[in-house]
């Protein structure tokens, strides 16, 4: 509002333009008064000071991605699969390669874990052997590479986060910033309520609470699931880790019944039946016997994996079986896989072993003509058809486990409500 400055004459603004191509500010003035011949307009021009702005730069959250390096796989092919597009990479790391600073830690197997960008720049690596408690970490100092061995001292932090999926779950999981490991987990957890494959649709939303391992303020890899829901079509679907008092751990749903199959059907993710339970011709002696377990085919080395938990009841060589191992699953179960290649480091008679363990790697040792798994399936010591036999169920929880189940569970149900209502904001 403009003063009046004399008695005689009053200001009036008629019209405020400003243009700020040009740093100007346009005033017109109408002076009142009389008919309209009388009626005099003046310009004002007054040049404006350009206003400081200020962009606050935050650094985003580092995406990490982990996998373990393959067979024939460079370090530098290893990072950008996993989203990494720093700037002469492979210039960098075949410099420290010819310094001889990559020699055994960049093996197939070798657990790699990048922290990048949203543009994939790198922040930080970190390798780890199979077994290793040295932990290379991989880093940029003054535009170049370095790696520095270490020994792990993990610190474990828990990370919570939610998404929704578009497209595919890994999609969702990894515009959520969530690695592949966490995906893959998450659907072996569900994997018996949801057919990730199938069932999937755009809408649905998953919640996860897990670890992450970091070492010296840095993310070298991630632990477990600690909970877990996703909601599938409208329907809800949770999980949580529970850890016996022998040290065991399974995820349970909130009443206390296990995510998991109280036994596979096939120790072997890949093969095929190349001989069932029957009698047959015998392929190295050619008479007829009966056939007490299922023979699978697959490649030579192919990891083999227990059934079910259990105990190592037997380990070693045993006649036509050749490399043999016998499981026992309580009191009324047993399992056996025989004509093994190897058997897997520090595998020996009351080794604990959990379901989905390698145990050893197929081959022909014993009475074989070929690589294959001979698998048994055993109830109070009777032989049965390990593709036909009813597979007992996991066992609930009850009595004073399903009390510390949930004193355990009820802290993390409170936060995964917490995430699900941060996450209904957000698209409110």
């Amino acid at each position: 509002m403009l003063r009046e400055s004399t008695p005689a004459r009053r200001w009036s603004v008629s019209g405020l333009a400003l243009i700020s191509a040009a740093g100007m500010a346009t005033a017109i003035a109408v002076v009142p008064g009389g008919d309209a011949q009388t009626i005099k307009t003046e310009t004002i021009v007054q040049t404006l000071a350009a206003p400081a702005i200020q962009i606050e730069q935050t650094d985003p959250r580092p995406f990490i991605r982990e996998d373990r390096i393959r067979s024939g796989e460079s370090l530098a092919g290893a990072l950008r699969r996993l989203g990494v597009s720093t700037p002469l990479l492979s210039t960098q790391i075949n410099a420290l390669a010819a310094n001889h600073q990559l020699k055994g830690i960049t093996a197939p197997g070798t657990l790699i874990t990048v922290a990048t960008s949203a543009e994939g720049n790198l922040h930080s690596a970190s390798l780890q052997r199979p077994g290793s408690e040295v932990i290379h970490t991989l880093e940029s100092a003054d535009g170049r590479l370095r790696i520095t061995p270490q020994t792990a001292n993990l610190d474990v932090r828990t990370h919570m986060q939610g998404g929704v999926v578009q497209s595919s779950l890994f999609a969702a999981m990894d515009n959520a910033g969530l690695p592949d490991s966490i995906a893959e987990e998450l659907s072996q957890i569900f994997g018996d309520d949801i057919d990730f494959h199938t069932d999937v649709r755009r809408g649905d939303r998953f919640n996860v609470i897990y670890e992450v391992l970091y070492h010296q303020g840095r993310a070298v890899k991630t632990g477990r699931i600690l909970a877990a829901e996703f909601i599938n079509q409208g329907h809800r679907h949770a999980a949580f880790l529970f850890t016996h008092p022998n040290g065991d751990t399974d995820y349970y749903n909130a009443d206390g019944r296990s995510h998991k199959a109280g036994f596979l059907r096939s120790p072997l993710e890949f093969s095929r039946v190349s001989s069932g339970f029957s009698m047959r011709l015998h392929p190295v002696f050619g008479t007829w016997r009966e056939h007490k377990g299922v023979d699978y085919a697959a490649p030579h080395g192919t990891a083999v994996k227990a059934t079910s938990d259990g105990t190592v009841e037997f380990v070693g060589r045993q006649n036509g079986y050749g490399n043999f191992v016998v499981l026992r699953h309580g009191d009324r179960y047993t399992t056996a896989y025989g004509h093994l290649s190897s058997f897997a480091g520090g595998l020996k008679q009351g080794s604990r072993i959990n379901q989905g363990q390698t145990i050893g790697r197929v081959g022909s040792t014993g009475w074989a003509t070929g690589p294959h798994l001979h698998y048994e399936f055993r109830i109070n010591n009777i032989h049965q058809d390990p593709l036909t036999v009813r597979l007992p169920d996991a066992l609930p929880l009850s009595g004073s486990a399903l009390t510390r189940f949930r004193s355990q569970m009820e802290p993390l149900a409170a936060s995964l409500t917490r995430i699900q209502a941060t996450q209904a904001a957000q698209i409110d």
